[in-house]
């Protein structure tokens, strides 16, 4: 069946391709059939040849499949090419899997919204820019899909554009991503330059025949892709277009958050783990980032009322702990957080979207209230999806995998044990702020009327990704738990095997310190809330700590200055004139169009005689 694979990434552009060219002349079923079954028929046919990956492994532990050559220049020659290895493959059945749940429920979710098939033009255009970009056996490759997610997501944030706000959002994250993509091209002409070739596994492996550990080209190499990885990930410091992105509809968010964009950067450094053992500097660098992220997230999520920030604030924080794993080199446990992060995330804004669907999206938690008797559906989904967050002990996903996480930071040695203890005070601070929004949200009196009611595409999704939330995790369990390890072993033949705490306490501290976290939040927020004060430290954290000030100060209004103060300037002037030639001469020529037809018989004439004097005299 892997000879499928090149349809798993064109079946969701076909259905791009359908939606964009019917524009205006399919009917709303059609269009959420072609949007929604292009996604789903693509996840059929990753689960099938997964399962083929599975019951018999290829040679090699990967399948190739060239589609054409792309160029061949000076002896670099680069193909179209995919490839699945058990890194991809979790990948592809992510994005495919969870994409077409969210797929489900946006075509509920959207109705009756201006541009419906527009918008799942987009969004299938998403799913398929990043299956290529997780399949794709090159750097080029990858890199066409890297940019075709930040095109989508510049696209989506936007969907709404009548409100400036969103366009406004939509730029920042077109503009701040950017940053990083430059960083990460750089990054790629680097590799291609010195190591002969685009090739991922071609490259990686004469990076370490190649480069010595410690080698500054390794290290110059590994920062640029670093910086790539920053920028799709938000994480420091090029994180603050993450909570201005929640401007997008809510199915936008779970599919950016779950199963698309802010992974990229973690699929980025595991592909290219090779390379990272080979710049230590590089890889203590993604762990102090991740924790650093982590931490400033949390903060940043106790202080936000709007739930969809709380989740984006959540979201940059869980991508603290992937990155804070890879950095110590726990690569397995990086992606299986990732995998179990696409469950919960996508289960929790898909629940959010949810309420405010019932709720005139209304998106305050202040103005919600009493929601568990009013939406029990949604307040059920919410809360398995917070617990996972949370990491609720033995009962659900996320707390296997952040225990992995915590576990290989332990097992790191001294530098590790400073970035455990940055996950464990990260684990009590989610507890406390995704239950903060659970009991002010869910509990206490009602403030806003509930009205309209759901349907088996909005019950359904909800429905899977809650079990998964809950059953996901059984897919690793440590020792203390039976020590399954069919996510370990199936990713052994790409990632070296991550380190695990020989001790069991590691594990009880971080358990209770998410314990205490949802312990404090029942104290402090059980009982009617009301919004909380604004004293300079809570506006200090509802900022999420200034950055937006400071880049606004330090970049953004320079630039600006220097703009206007060149409006005029003399480069402007050549262009003026260019401009004032071409007018003169069109208002002379427009002239000669008397509507004499006498005027312009005459002008035949003289240049018919004129044509053949010219003719006669040569």
């Amino acid at each position: 069946m892997h000879e499928l694979l090149w349809l798993v990434p064109t079946l969701p552009l076909l259905g791009s391709v359908i939606l964009m060219l019917g524009a205006g002349r399919l009917s709303i079923r059609a269009e959420a059939a072609a949007g929604a079954l292009s996604v789903g028929f693509a996840a059929v046919i990753a689960f099938t040849i997964a399962g083929g990956f599975l019951l018999s492994p290829p040679a090699g532990a990967a399948y190739e499949q060239t589609l054409w050559r792309w160029f061949d220049v000076g002896g670099l020659s680069v193909t179209i090419g995919l490839r699945l290895d058990p890194l991809s493959l979790v990948m592809m059945l992510v994005i495919t899997g969870v994409g077409f749940l969210i797929h489900l429920f946006a075509t509920e979710f959207m109705e009756g919204e201006e541009g419906y098939g527009r918008f799942f033009a987009y969004l299938n255009l998403f799913v398929a820019a990043m299956l290529l970009l997780v399949l794709g056996d090159n750097f080029l490759t990858l890199y066409t899909g890297w940019e075709g997610v930040g095109l989508c997501s510049y696209l989506l944030i936007g969907f709404w554009w009548r409100d400036p706000a969103n366009g406004l959002a939509a730029r920042k994250a077109f503009i701040v991503t950017r940053i990083g993509d430059t960083a990460l091209l750089i990054g790629l002409l680097l590799i291609a330059s010195r190591l002969g070739t685009l090739n991922i596994a071609g490259a990686m492996h004469n990076a370490a025949q190649s480069w010595p550990a410690g080698s500054p080209l390794a290290t110059l190499a590994a920062f640029l892709l670093l910086g790539g990885a920053v920028g799709k990930s938000a994480q420091l410091p090029l994180q603050t277009w993450l909570p201005d992105a929640m401007a997008g509809p809510t199915p936008v968010s779970a599919l950016i958050h779950a199963a698309t964009m802010v992974t990229a950067g973690v699929y980025l450094i595991a592909r290219t783990h090779a390379l990272f053992l080979l710049a230590p500097a590089a890889q203590y660098t993604v762990g102090g980032i991740g924790a650093a992220t982590l931490l400033l997230a949390g903060f940043s999520a106790l202080a936000q009322n709007d739930i969809k920030r709380i989740l984006a604030y959540s979201t940059m924080s869980q991508i603290g702990y992937m990155f804070l794993a890879l950095g110590v080199g726990a690569w397995g446990a990086a992606m299986f957080h990732l995998l179990t992060h696409a469950f919960f995330k996508a289960l929790l804004f898909l629940s959010a979207g949810a309420v405010t669907m019932r709720l005139h999206h209304e998106q305050d938690i202040f103005k919600m209230g009493g929601l568990a008797r009013r939406l029990p559906v949604a307040f059920w989904s919410f809360l398995i999806g917070s617990a996972a967050l949370a990491a609720l002990p033995l009962v659900t996903a996320g707390f296997y995998s952040k225990e992995a996480i915590l576990s290989g930071a332990w097992a790191d040695g001294s530098s590790g044990r400073v970035l455990w203890a940055a996950g464990v005070f990260g684990a009590f601070i989610t507890g406390l702020y995704i239950f903060r929004a659970v009991f002010i949200a869910f509990f206490g009196e009602a403030h806003t009327e509930v009205s309209g009611r759901y349907g088996w595409r909005v019950i359904l999704p909800l429905t899977v990704l809650s079990v998964l939330s809950v059953l996901g995790g059984l897919i690793e369990l440590p020792p203390a738990f039976g020590h399954v390890t069919l996510l370990s072993n199936l990713l052994a033949p790409v990632l070296p095997a991550t380190k695990e705490a020989a001790s069991v306490v590691p594990l009880l501290v971080a358990s209770l310190a998410g314990l205490l976290g949802i312990g404090l939040a029942a104290v402090l927020y059980w009982r009617p809330a009301r919004p909380p004060a604004e004293t300079p430290l809570w506006r200090f954290w509802h900022a999420a700590a200034g950055f937006d000030w400071l880049y606004g100060r330090l970049l953004v209004r320079p630039v600006l200055w220097a703009a206007r103060e060149g409006a005029d300037d003399v480069i402007d002037s050549v262009y003026d004139a260019i401009a004032w030639t071409a007018r003169t001469l069109h208002e002379q020529v427009r002239r000669t169009q008397s509507g004499r037809v006498r005027f312009y018989t005459a002008g035949l004439a003289i240049g018919s005689i004129s044509l053949i004097a010219i003719a006669m005299i040569r």
